[in-house]
């Protein structure tokens, strides 16, 4: 039987089988390439994974949605380079687990803030946002002046250890102390201000 368009589509099952198969051969052509390619499965230069205290810190981020209006991926664009740094590169994110890429803007991209306010501003601007940023929409975040609660922080690195993550011994049985007496706004700090830092390092950004 000789299979013309107008066949194609009049059959769905035959258009929803052959779809599937284009689409099938596409994702592997341009997937699995990527895996041999070295410099998107190692870390960039400096890149270490999340101390106990930065770890607590993005299970918050994600936990409160930050990612629904903050994305965390910086486009090979001059508008975008000019604005907020270098363009992101996959190195970045080996221990990013899920990545916070995102594409929604109603704030600003946060892949390169670490080191561009002091922590007292990220203080005031979680506390109260419009206190720094008169003209902003985002909520308050004055409940997170709270201690730190939730899953042992040791079992989570023992964890990411098993998925690759370099964490020593030491620093996972240390991992409960590290956060001892923090808040979770005292570790949502440490996460921001540890975005992006290793690739401002090297192009020796401030």
């Amino acid at each position: 039987m000789k299979i013309t368009h107008d066949t194609i589509e009049r059959k769905t099952g035959l258009l929803i089988a052959l779809v599937i198969f284009v689409v099938s051969i596409g994702g592997l052509v341009e997937i699995v390439p990527l895996f041999f390619q070295k410099n998107l499965i190692e870390p960039v230069a400096g890149l270490k994974p999340y101390d106990p205290l930065r770890l607590v810190g993005r299970d918050i981020y994600v936990r409160e949605g930050c990612y629904n209006c903050h994305s965390q991926m910086i486009r090979p664009f001059r508008a975008e380079t000019e604005r907020y740094g270098p363009y992101s590169v996959a190195g970045e994110f080996v221990y990013d687990r899920p990545f916070q890429w995102g594409s929604k803007r109603t704030g600003p991209d946060l892949a390169r803030v670490g080191g561009r306010y002091s922590d007292d501003w990220h203080r005031l601007h979680l506390d109260n946002p419009r206190a720094v940023v008169p003209d902003s929409n985002m909520p308050r975040y004055d409940f997170l002046d709270r201690p730190i609660t939730g899953p042992s922080v040791n079992r989570r690195m023992k964890v990411l250890k098993t998925l690759g993550h370099p964490y020593s011994d030491e620093e996972i049985a240390n991992a409960e102390s590290v956060i001892k007496d923090k808040t979770e706004l005292d570790a949502l700090i440490a996460y921001l201000q540890g975005l992006g830092i290793q690739i401002k390092a090297s192009k020796g950004q401030s």
